[in-house]
């Protein structure tokens, strides 16, 4: 079952001579279940994509559609709608609130949802991650790793179509870098879901069904994946 469709995506941003491309007639296809993992330098483009795919910006032109529903036809109302239920983020420097416990964090997009009724489902993300001791801290009295175990809890809660990870290990040391990146995987495989994951580096791509390259605004294949 195909998830994501992207075609003819291009997109650019002004700058002080005009403007300059990032992404330019991009077309990308993945199926349920599929990881794929995204490799290029910084500023080729990689993070303005992952915010397209959430529906965060308009392209330029081109169309992405995820599980049939081709949100760039959406207002801004409507993406923001249909990211609440059907897209999970990971980000690098873990976006939690630092106002909310470690619970109120994961228990947020089934609030967004009206899904609070699920919460032992943010229970269970927790006890796989190893933070049933952690529930009513705040972030700023965890660990690294422990805040983004809570940002990869909070992205899965809702069971969502796509996830959508960028750099997620790139704030951590790297023994627990492993370990949460071991910890993300395990539950995208449990619930097959689809991930799209951006990262800098070449060994975590032996973790993935298919690995791109974007080089000068356009997806190139990485050996045989």
């Amino acid at each position: 079952m195909e998830i994501l469709q992207v075609k003819n995506l291009s997109k650019s941003y002004p700058v002080a001579d005009g403007s300059q491309q990032v992404l330019e007639n991009l077309d990308l296809r993945l199926n349920a279940g599929q990881v794929m993992m995204l490799l290029g330098p910084s500023g080729s483009g990689k993070s303005s994509l992952l915010s397209l795919l959430a529906g965060l910006e308009p392209p330029d032109r081109g169309a992405i559609s995820i599980q049939g529903t081709e949100i760039t036809a959406l207002n801004e109302a409507e993406r923001t709608a249909f990211r609440r239920r059907n897209i999970g983020v990971v980000y690098q420097f873990f976006n939690l609130i630092p106002t909310l416990t470690v619970m109120e964090n994961v228990l947020l997009p089934l609030s967004l949802n009206g899904r609070l009724a699920e919460q032992e489902e943010a229970e269970r993300q927790l006890a796989r991650m190893g933070l049933s001791d952690k529930l009513d801290r705040f972030p700023e009295q965890l660990s690294g790793g422990e805040q983004q175990r809570v940002a990869i809890c909070r992205a899965l809660v809702h069971k969502p179509a796509l996830l959508l990870a960028d750099e997620p290990t790139g704030s951590l040391d790297n023994d627990t870098a492993e370990i949460v990146l071991e910890m993300l995987l395990e539950q995208v495989r449990e619930h097959n879901l689809t991930l799209v994951m951006v990262t800098h580096s070449e060994a975590l791509t032996t973790h993935a069904d298919r690995v791109l390259r974007l080089h000068r605004g356009v997806l190139e294949q990485v050996g045989g994946c």
